[in-house]
């Protein structure tokens, strides 16, 4: 009866979402009711959930203890007790003999947070999804852990539930909440202690990190988990196809989540739902599988740095550029800012997201829910990156080269605008000698744009005056 009750439910979606033959209400119902086994062959068949490869730009906050020395980077912790004489001179010079790390927390204060000001800052910089530190490698939680007794934020410091306030202001913008979370903890004595045994005892797995995955997820339901510090044992030890499977099959988020590669030695680029593969990844060419460019503000450091100089802030047009050549080779941009320790946005962080999201606001049609097109990058101009549209969407390969029927528009994004006011770029000659009723236009103005074509290479001529930037711009072809 049950099973009756689920196939009928399941062609009513299918016929909401435009499926009419028969064998795409059976495919519907089968993902819909499919169970996923702990291994990777089978967890890899899960298709990505479609919000993530559409909504393209999301916000990384490093925040925790290690915003309190607030130098070097976010490491600071790891680098001090190993020896890095750079840190060790900081703590010489700045606090007295004996100084302990956890003496730090309780000058995390957080005293000027307002998570309404963070949700509607982002929201206004064009960020679709926001990714938290849950937990960084200190072990130090932003949530009120039941294993992490007095090293949480409700306990020590700001005295308040950091994951709990950011989802609820986040959500309230109508963004996606996401949570960091490390597997390993620097100097947790189970930890140390599974690693003294070459990770052949797994009772830190068992007693701390599956409890407060399990805790953050029933808790705040949260719609990415992007794991880290897997890189000293295998998966086996992590229990990460355990853990995936429960979250696939039976978690609340069972059907939203998306995860991460890093999930132990030798996973990162292979499994996951979408890849980070490293810190800054941009490949500059297209991927068979969705990634995602995992990339700070500040150059140095994810974490805030109060030593950080003007220079080592990507400028507006490289930000831009790491973005759009992200998007054009199927991969989301993560774009991360520090909070300092009173729980503000630096202010050069601030005015970096603000243009950001300026040039959404008259551009976005060419990166939101666009997908790669069969060019990534002009093979004449390479200032010249390509995203389209198109009529289907494949959660089983997003990042696949459409097919030429499937196209309805292609955008080229540019960043130096040409002295003659006429951009020359090569590969949409075959699209447009397909169209005979082509429209191209810049975004922002509604002004058709005259273009011809020479020697296999298509000549635009831009308006004179450009469209409410400075820093890029971006055509869009459209058949009429």
């Amino acid at each position: 009866m049950l099973y009756l009750l689920l196939w009928c439910i399941n062609i009513v979606i299918a016929s909401i979402n435009g499926y009419t033959d028969k064998q795409n209400v059976i495919e519907a119902f089968e993902l819909n009711t499919k169970r996923y086994r702990s291994d990777w062959k089978d967890l890899d068949t899960r298709p990505l959930p479609e919000w993530y490869d559409r909504a393209k730009i999301g916000i990384f906050l490093h925040w925790g203890v290690f915003s309190v020395p607030s130098f070097g980077s976010e490491w600071f912790w790891s680098n001090w007790v190993g020896g890095n004489q750079k840190y060790i001179d900081f703590m010489n010079k700045n606090y007295p003999p004996g100084f302990t790390y956890q003496e730090f927390a309780p000058m995390f204060k957080a005293e000027f947070f307002d998570p309404d000001e963070w949700a509607t800052l982002f929201k206004r910089a064009g960020a679709k999804y926001i990714v938290l530190t849950s937990k960084h490698h200190e072990g130090f939680t932003l949530f009120p852990s039941k294993r992490s007794f007095s090293w949480n934020s409700v306990e020590v410091g700001p005295k308040r539930d950091l994951v709990g306030d950011i989802a609820q202001s986040v959500r309230k913008q109508g963004m996606k909440f996401g949570v960091y979370h490390s597997l390993y903890e620097w100097y947790n004595p189970i930890y140390l202690e599974d690693k003294r045994s070459l990770f052949l005892n797994k009772s830190y797995p068992s007693t701390k990190l599956w409890p407060d995955i399990k805790q953050l997820v029933n808790d705040y339901q949260p719609s990415v988990l992007w794991s880290d510090g897997d890189w000293e044992a295998f998966d086996a030890y992590w229990n990460s196809t355990d853990l995936l499977a429960w979250l696939y099959n039976d978690s609340p988020v069972k059907d939203e989540i998306v995860v991460n590669d890093r999930w132990g030695i030798g996973i990162p680029c292979h499994h996951g739902d979408f890849y980070n593969c490293a810190d800054r990844y941009n490949p500059g060419t297209l991927q068979p599988h969705k990634w995602e460019n995992a990339f700070t503000v500040d150059s140095k450091s994810w974490g805030y740095r109060r030593n950080m100089n003007l220079s080592e802030i990507l400028s507006d047009k490289q930000l831009l550029k790491e973005i759009v050549s992200t998007v054009s080779c199927g991969g989301n941009a993560l774009i991360n800012v520090g909070p300092t320790k009173e729980g503000t946005i630096a202010p050069i962080f601030q005015e970096r997201l603000l243009a950001l999201g300026d040039w959404l606001q008259v551009n976005g049609e060419a990166i939101y829910d666009t997908s790669p097109w069969i060019r990534q990058n002009d093979s004449l101009n390479n200032d010249v990156w390509y995203t389209c549209t198109k009529q289907q969407y494949d959660g089983f390969n997003p990042t696949s080269k459409p097919k030429a029927t499937d196209v309805t528009a292609i955008f080229a994004t540019f960043f130096e605008w040409p002295k003659d006011d006429v951009l020359s770029i090569r590969d949409v000659v075959i699209y447009l000698h397909r169209h005979n009723t082509l429209r191209v236009t810049l975004l922002g103005s509604d002004r058709t744009l005259k273009w011809k074509i020479a020697s296999g290479v298509a000549y635009i001529e831009l308006p004179k005056e450009s469209v409410k930037s400075n820093v890029g711009w971006s055509l869009k072809f459209c058949n009429i």
